[in-house]
């Protein structure tokens, strides 16, 4: 639609609607908006945009409302991100200040995103997958088992137990033909963690498997069983279908917007169902630039359970590199996007500023 005047009164019946629930009246858009337009004028671009299936009457002789359609066409052409208030601003910092590692900032994130655009709010931890490694811990648990804990650049903590793989005799002469189970030698250990750590930190999940090839190829007969056995979980760790974490706050606001569906189970159910969050988070591909925001309306979800509700997310990471997970909120598509795509875009931010190294 190129008609500027019709974006307008298309702008002025999605923001009516989604503050008072009720049908949008020529009379009431002339009362309470400066169009600058006869009401006659207005009536005939409410009845072209109702042609065009931006707006539908849903009864006789009431006002209109708009459709997914001119939802689309509101976020698309006519909603603009604004600036926070100075009392939001203060709200995400007071709700932000004093978490000291990933797992209070994320608690915090998801709260403050709920509170913020009253509606449900979805945080994915960082991905391993997209992470680089800070830091490689292995610690003997006893005679046949290790604790890999992986610390990435984002703050995220993943800990694995390995378990020492039994072998036969014929990968070692001596044991006379039994199958034996490694032991931890606590000084191999040691040195095998100086090696991972020097080897993979500061690389990414995709350069693992390659680097810890290399490494096996260099590693003395005492350190290969045990290094074959960490580097098969860490592998399973950083592999791309590697499960991810989300943190979910806010579901009673989908409550107060009973009205808004025509029956609220189906999507309570689906949000439980964190794959089809995640699926959500992932229909444009992998994240691949800071705070890319992205707003799905009603049937663009592809899940029926969600097929009246709207999803706003964005991408977070440190600095300014490659996003490393998501966050958003679910609400009904009788959302105030603006309002909405201005907290869901702060939040990431704040949370991409709190994964940032320190400036030096």
């Amino acid at each position: 639609m190129a008609n500027d005047r019709r974006l307008k009164v298309l702008s002025a019946i999605v923001t009516d609607y989604v503050r008072t629930r009720e049908p949008v009246g020529s009379k009431a858009l002339v009362e309470r908006y400066r169009l600058g337009v006869s009401p006659a004028t207005i009536r005939n671009d409410m009845a072209a945009l109702e042609d065009e299936g931006y707006i539908h009457q849903p009864h006789t002789s009431a006002g209109r409302v708009p459709t997914q359609k001119g939802y689309r066409l509101f976020v698309d052409e006519v909603a603009r991100i604004k600036p926070l208030s100075a009392p939001e601003r203060a709200a995400i910092t007071a709700l932000l200040s004093g978490a000291v590692d990933l797992e209070q900032v994320v608690a915090r994130t998801v709260r403050a995103l709920a509170q913020l655009t009253g509606q449900l709010a979805v945080v994915e931890y960082p991905s391993l997958r997209y992470a680089a490694l800070q830091h490689l811990e292995l610690v003997a648990l006893g005679p046949e088992r290790i604790l890999l804990v992986i610390i990435t650049d984002t703050g995220r903590v993943d800990q694995r137990t390995v378990t020492l793989r039994t072998r036969t005799a014929a990968d070692n002469r001596r044991d006379g033909g039994f199958d034996v189970t490694d032991v931890v030698d606590p000084l191999v250990l040691e040195r095998l963690r100086t090696r991972l750590n020097g080897a993979l930190v500061g690389n990414r999940a995709a350069d693992v498997g390659p680097i810890l090839a290399a490494l096996a190829e260099q590693a003395t007969a005492d350190e290969r069983h045990l290094l074959d056995a960490v580097a098969d979980e860490l592998i399973a760790a950083l592999r791309p279908d590697a499960e991810e974490r989300l943190v979910v706050a806010g579901t009673a606001n989908l409550a107060r917007s009973t009205p808004d569906f025509s029956s609220l189970g189906p999507l309570l159910d689906a949000i439980e169902e964190q794959v089809v969050l995640l699926r959500l988070f992932t229909a444009d591909d992998a994240p691949t630039g800071e705070n890319r925001m992205r707003v799905s309306i009603g049937s663009e979800n592809n899940d029926d359970a969600l097929a009246e509700a709207s999803v706003v997310t964005t991408t977070y990471g440190p600095g300014s590199g490659e996003a490393v997970a998501h966050l958003g909120v679910i609400g009904p598509t009788r959302m105030d996007y603006p309002a909405t795509m201005t907290a869901v875009r702060a939040v990431a931010r704040y949370l991409s500023r709190f994964l940032s190294p320190p400036e030096t």
